[in-house]
């Protein structure tokens, strides 16, 4: 597979791009022409206009960006078409749509709405629509700076702890922070409503969410001299027992520029925290927590890798990922506020 696979990417040369998120396998990034977390490698696409081909190693909200930032010329494959976000499926159109018309009934036109780009492409294209942006967890700050100064209050969709970690990070008070149950169509809220400046989705990824602060302190207690780092997508008092947090960039960078012999845990995705404890083996570098492992991102392998390629020198568009035009406008929109920030 390793030599077809090479033979298969030199035949197609720069008509090819392979694109890998930093949360896939060593048997998939080897491939990669681009690594990079969400932001990186939407840039990427974004920029690529000379690659007919492109296939996405990672989950299917990110294929869907990078369809709707390339020409229409251009194809976007999946290896695993079934490797999707469970986050990303915690907010769907009709959820949002129901939500913002309460909070329009309640609020005016003093409310933004946000996305993490880990959502659907419909979600993304709703807040083109109704003046909003897209944020990742390295632009986050940025992006939600924007937005309150734009308008007073912000409806941050689908991960609620980006957001309340975001918001907390820019002088925004917990007590100020709702939450909107979709299941139960209402806003989470003790105080008054006229008091509210962020409104967060009742959304998380499994992977981040779940690292509870007990662990945090079991590790610390464990481990002598040990700096714990985490991503924003874990919750609020998880960051507080942390020594640092930020995008998974951020992360890695922080690994990077560390002192040889400092000891690390870090809590995000697996795949990158083996990578990093085998790339710098001068640092002594643990998993924070087991439970940090994206079965979607593991859906992509070699085998699928190379299907993927057979089905481009066969035409077949099985694997092709082609957002609806209808959604890809406002979608657009909302990605290139973001980029342009």
């Amino acid at each position: 597979m390793n030599k077809k696979i090479k033979q298969i990417k030199r035949e197609l040369g720069s008509s090819l791009l392979i694109l890998a998120h930093h949360y896939q396998s060593d048997e998939i990034v080897q491939y990669a022409d681009e690594v990079g977390d969400s932001l990186i490698l939407a840039q990427a696409a974004a920029k690529n206009r000379q690659s007919k081909y492109i296939i996405f190693c990672g989950v299917h909200f990110m294929a869907e960006t990078a369809d709707i930032l390339t020409t229409p010329e251009q194809l976007v494959y999946m290896p695993d078409v079934n490797a999707g976000c469970p986050m990303a499926d915690m907010a769907d159109l009709p959820q949002t749509e129901k939500a913002w018309k309460k909070l329009i009934d309640l609020f005016d036109d003093t409310i933004m709405p946000i996305t993490y780009i880990n959502s659907k492409a419909e979600i993304k294209s709703f807040c083109g629509e109704h003046g909003g942006t897209c944020v990742t967890s390295s632009n986050a700050k940025r992006v939600v700076s924007y937005g309150f100064e734009k308008k007073e209050r912000i409806l941050f969709l689908p991960d609620q702890n980006l957001g309340r970690n975001t918001a907390y990070s820019l002088g925004i008070p917990l007590e100020k922070m709702a939450l909107y149950n979709p299941l139960k169509e209402e806003i989470e809220f003790d105080g008054k409503p006229e008091d509210i400046k962020i409104i967060l989705w009742k959304g998380y990824c499994h992977a981040h969410h779940n690292i509870l602060p007990e662990t945090v302190k079991k590790v610390r207690s464990e481990n002598k001299d040990i700096k714990i780092i985490v991503h924003p997508e874990c919750t609020h008092e998880t960051l507080e027992l942390s020594d640092m947090n930020g995008s998974t960039q951020y992360i890695i960078n922080a690994i990077k520029s560390s002192e040889p012999g400092t000891k690390w845990a870090i809590g995000t995705e697996k795949n990158l925290v083996e990578r990093l404890k085998n790339t710098y083996t001068d640092k002594k570098i643990i998993l924070l927590d087991e439970i940090s492992q994206c079965k979607d991102m593991n859906l992509t392998n070699e085998k699928s890798l190379l299907s993927t390629l057979d089905d481009i020198l066969n035409g077949k568009s099985e694997r092709i990922v082609n957002v609806d035009e209808k959604i890809r406008e406002n979608a657009k929109k909302a990605l290139e506020t973001m980029l342009k920030l």
